[in-house]
């Protein structure tokens, strides 16, 4: 895979161009940025930029404006290659708080020698779709007890997800209890399906459901006539993906801003 070719068409398709990601979004260019806003319960922020050194703060105060008359928390989502080379300096300046650096991997579907697409959940795992409100409910459960985080936001943005047809949400069952859970964005018009939500329980980790729900989904992705499949890897599973047939292009870091929501003060 030529890895500056495939980065080039990621920044291209998926950031510059962008599509609007699920119900109720839309994707505008204002200057030198691409901003998507979503409903209150959805992902809003910055997907795309090309600033130079002397636009770039009124840039950002621009899109924190923006934000805060919408009351809209949001998230300016940074590549390790944009620039200018300091943006992240300027973000945290501006009031934004970085999360954690993910990498961002691609893998070919497909193709041969690409994306390993055999693997199968562990015996006695399997997995099934996800397309009622039932089985969101069971998503949302597992991504409380892997990640230890409320999935309150998570169970609406599903709802309308399921609805549109926009994404794939699968589970993986032990029996009769969900023991991880993930999807995949099917981005319309574009090279690239997205990996995203992928979450093990404790007691499972280790076993190898987690490569078992990547290979379904790629194989779904293949199915469907992508190219390729992206995720934004944490450390975790950087090295899973590797071995599944993943390349690393760059890294990714969410920095992300209050705007107006309310309780929480915005920057100045």
């Amino acid at each position: 895979m030529d890895n500056a070719a495939v980065l080039a068409l990621f920044d291209r398709e998926l950031r510059e161009q962008a599509p609007p990601d699920g119900p109720g979004a839309r994707v505008e260019r204002v200057g030198a940025v691409v901003r998507l806003t979503g409903p209150a319960h959805g992902w809003n922020g910055v997907v795309w930029s090309a600033l130079t050194p002397a636009g770039a703060d009124a840039a950002i105060a621009g899109q924190i404006a923006y934000f805060t008359g919408l009351g809209r928390e949001f998230e300016w989502k940074l590549y390790g290659h944009d620039l200018p080379v300091d943006l992240g300096r300027r973000l945290v300046a501006a009031g934004f708080t970085p999360g954690p650096v993910e990498t961002l991997m691609v893998g070919e579907v497909g193709e041969v020698g690409a994306l390993t697409l055999g693997t199968e959940p562990p015996e006695g795992v399997r997995v099934v779709p996800v397309t009622d409100r039932a089985g969101v409910d069971l998503v949302a459960d597992v991504h409380e007890r892997a990640f230890g985080a409320d999935a309150s936001r998570l169970r609406r943005e599903l709802y309308g997800r399921l609805t549109a047809g926009t994404d794939v949400v699968v589970l993986a069952m032990a029996g009769d209890e969900p023991v991880s859970a993930a999807r995949m964005e099917l981005v319309p018009d574009t090279s690239f399906a997205g990996l995203w939500g992928g979450g093990t329980v404790p007691g499972w980790r280790g076993r190898g459901v987690y490569r078992g729900l990547v290979a379904h989904r790629a194989r779904v992705a293949a199915e469907r006539g992508y190219r390729y499949l992206q995720v934004d890897a944490s450390d975790e599973s950087r090295p899973i993906l590797e071995r599944l047939g993943f390349h690393p292009l760059t890294t990714t870091t969410p920095y992300v801003h209050p705007g107006g929501t309310p309780g929480r003060a915005a920057a100045p």
